[in-house]
């Protein structure tokens, strides 16, 4: 038995080696706890890059041999600082892939209404739009800014309402976002997985179609400009 102990005894380095590395476990996981798992492994994803969201419509405008484009999405209840960051995901995505003069993107809460007609106010969550390069058609919308950016900071109610105060988040604040972004990804379109599953798309509420202008509708010619809020809207 003695001779069997002799032959498994580990070495004097070996046990140094063994509790060093349970030293080392023990002090990471202490220092995880201490200064938190945010700072070790960086933010979650949704603090940086906003959060997933699902198209809601689209309206897609000529005017004067300029493409604007509209777009209306919402999130699942989230806070108005993550509502603002994806929305301006959403329209940088947009314009990496249409390369408009104009997007402006809207957001709704997952109860909020799903007809344009009833997307104003405090149905809003937050609103973003961005103009690449600002010229004298568009700079009467929202002045010669590249970006303009407001949210409610308040959360929905359970009809999709927000409350709380309105916040315009200055230009600067707007482009220090717009530049942190890790991934640039747009909605999910539940049309276009529809018929990707060989089903067809749903309507949008209480069996109506989505309004004019929404997904794969032909440009409008001459219809109004978009505003820097959607009528009756912040």
């Amino acid at each position: 038995m003695k001779a069997l102990l002799r032959i498994f005894r580990p070495s004097r380095k070996l046990v140094l080696i063994i509790g060093g590395i349970a030293l080392l476990g023990g002090v990471s996981g202490g220092a995880a706890l201490y200064i938190g798992k945010d700072t070790l492994l960086g933010p979650p994803a949704e603090t940086v890059n906003g959060a997933a969201c699902t198209d809601v419509n689209l309206v897609t405008i000529k005017k004067q041999k300029r493409v604007w484009i509209r777009k209306y999405i919402k999130t699942e209840p989230t806070d108005g600082m993550t509502r603002v960051k994806t929305a301006l995901r959403v329209a940088k995505a947009v314009y990496d892939a249409q390369k408009p003069d104009l997007v402006q993107v809207v957001v709704l809460d997952a109860n909020g209404p799903t007809l344009r007609s009833d997307i104003r106010g405090r149905a809003i969550g937050a609103d973003v739009v961005y103009i690449p390069h600002p010229d004298p058609i568009v700079e009467s919308i929202d002045g010669n800014k590249v970006f303009t950016a407001r949210y409610y900071d308040g959360t929905a109610a359970a009809n999709g309402l927000f409350f709380g105060e309105r916040v315009d988040l200055p230009e600067d604040e707007i482009t220090t976002l717009n530049a942190s972004f890790k991934d640039v990804s747009d909605c999910i379109d539940p049309i276009a997985v529809a018929a990707t599953e060989g089903g067809e798309g749903k309507p949008t509420a209480k069996g109506e179609k989505p309004a004019a202008g929404g997904h794969g509708a032909a440009p409008a010619e001459g219809e109004a400009a978009p505003a820097a809020a959607p009528s009756g809207g912040h």
